[in-house]
């Protein structure tokens, strides 16, 4: 493993790299009390409230964005939040394989590897659900609910190979918030449209 120091500057970079790039960043990385000048929409407060939802205040961050704030309807709505997840899930990817590229221990490699597949597993689940959100809401709450598993199962891999990485949990964690978003707006979706499937 890198030095901490040589960590953090890593780290450091990639945040800066990050913050310069035209994705929604408050989304990738919400930093806290920070104050919106775009009040939330019923839709999205409706969304944040709900009983799947695993931290309130991480939804109400993420979906702060104009274009968020403008979303019409569940089905928009949930098509950003899949794109949302993805963009996270990528720039957690990125650290990964950055990560990798560093001498470590074959345990910790194997662990790292094992996150990169379950990432890679879950861009394109965030991506296949955008387009399920519409035609098959059932398919889509249960493309996004398998998506915690295999987050779970990494988290596990690099607790076990002791790999002290805060970022790489937080991008963890940050991912699993939009699995609960996402189960949360595709369970309303069902709802919404219970005779239609």
């Amino acid at each position: 493993m890198a030095p901490p120091n040589k960590l953090c500057l890593v780290l450091v970079i990639f945040l800066s790299i990050f913050s310069l790039s035209s994705l929604p960043t408050t989304a990738i990385i919400p930093k806290a009390n920070i104050s919106f000048s775009v009040p939330s929409s019923q839709l999205v407060e409706n969304l944040c409230n709900g009983k799947a939802v695993q931290n309130r205040r991480f939804c109400l961050e993420a979906l702060s964005t104009p274009e968020v704030i403008a979303a019409m309807d569940t089905t928009q709505l949930g098509t950003l939040i899949m794109k949302l997840g993805a963009a996270n899930a990528k720039a957690t990817l990125n650290l990964y394989n950055e990560i990798i590229k560093k001498p470590g221990s074959p345990q910790a490699l194997k662990a790292l590897n094992i996150c990169v597949e379950a990432y890679k597993y879950a861009i394109l689940s965030f991506e296949m659900v955008s387009s399920e959100l519409v035609e098959d809401p059932e398919t889509a709450n249960y493309d996004v609910a398998v998506i915690g598993p295999e987050i779970a199962n990494c988290e596990k891999e690099l607790i076990n190979a002791k790999v002290q990485a805060p970022r790489l949990l937080a991008g963890n964690r940050f991912v699993k918030y939009y699995v609960s978003m996402g189960y949360e707006i595709t369970s309303t979706l069902e709802l919404e449209n219970p005779n239609e499937y």
